[in-house]
């Protein structure tokens, strides 16, 4: 059985007067905070505030950029080259960097956020090009990657730490990638959903698609979604669930990778 494993959220992806989330609470269940940096949501007031938030709470913190699509909050698909890709993601690890810089912290690993994500989890060129502006930027950020996916190969072939991401609150297709948001019932907002899922994917090792299929999988990282509403509740159940299972909810840094 998995002794320990980190739960992480994707957090501070209010932008100027308006929040989204509450990352304040969700500060104080998860172990690794996944913060906007501009691009799909976020500012630097919003991030200055969710990064010294995550220092308080000993929580560790990675880039989650996305497209430039503020609008779209980053989950419609925008086709681009590879190295502009490459240079975008760079971009917007140096911004958090920087932000992070007056908390005394370091940015510890990267996730991609919503079509990014998605996009990325299918196509090597992509895969490839967010895993060269990690290695550029900082090669010992961990390389965050949806199990099974392209990016998981890209970051080992790139010589990258990478940790193997489930998702709490999303449900999974036969082929392992998640459900399209176009689905009804696609997002889990039900906490004890969440739970069940988690604890299948944790102990058992399967991930139970939307069709019924049992697949094999395993991770080092669970996601919450922080600007879904019910994001505090799940990610409470969720932990409260794995720590009565036995299983030890810690930090990315103290994670081991291949």
């Amino acid at each position: 059985m998995t002794n320990s494993i980190n739960l992480n959220a994707d957090m501070a992806e209010g932008f100027g007067a308006y929040d989204i989330g509450n990352d304040t609470e969700l500060l104080k269940v998860i172990r690794s905070a996944n913060i906007a940096c501009g691009f799909h949501a976020g500012d630097p007031l919003t991030m200055r505030r969710v990064v010294e938030g995550a220092k308080k709470e000993g929580v560790s913190i990675g880039a989650h950029p996305g497209f430039d699509d503020i609008w779209g909050f980053g989950r419609r698909r925008i086709d681009m080259k590879p190295s502009d890709l490459e240079y975008m993601v760079a971009y917007q690890i140096g911004a958090l960097q920087a932000l992070a810089a007056y908390s005394d912290i370091k940015v510890t690993h990267l996730k991609p956020h919503g079509a990014l994500n998605n996009m990325a989890a299918e196509n090597k060129d992509y895969a490839l090009a967010i895993g060269r502006a990690i290695k550029a930027v900082d090669r010992n950020i961990i390389y965050v990657a949806l199990m099974g996916s392209e990016m998981e190969k890209a970051g080992h072939e790139l010589g990258l730490k990478v940790a193997r991401e489930g998702f709490c609150d999303r449900q999974y297709d036969d082929d392992g990638n998640l459900t399209s948001r176009k689905i009804p019932g696609s997002v889990y907002h039900d906490p004890e959903v969440a739970k069940k899922q988690v604890l299948e994917m944790v102990l058992n090792k399967t991930i139970v698609s939307r069709h019924g299929k049992h697949i094999p999988c395993d991770v080092d990282t669970l996601c919450v979604h922080g600007d879904e509403a019910t994001g505090v509740a799940v990610a409470a159940a969720v932990r409260k669930g794995l720590e009565a299972a036995g299983v030890k909810v810690v930090p990315l840094t103290e994670m081991s990778f291949g």
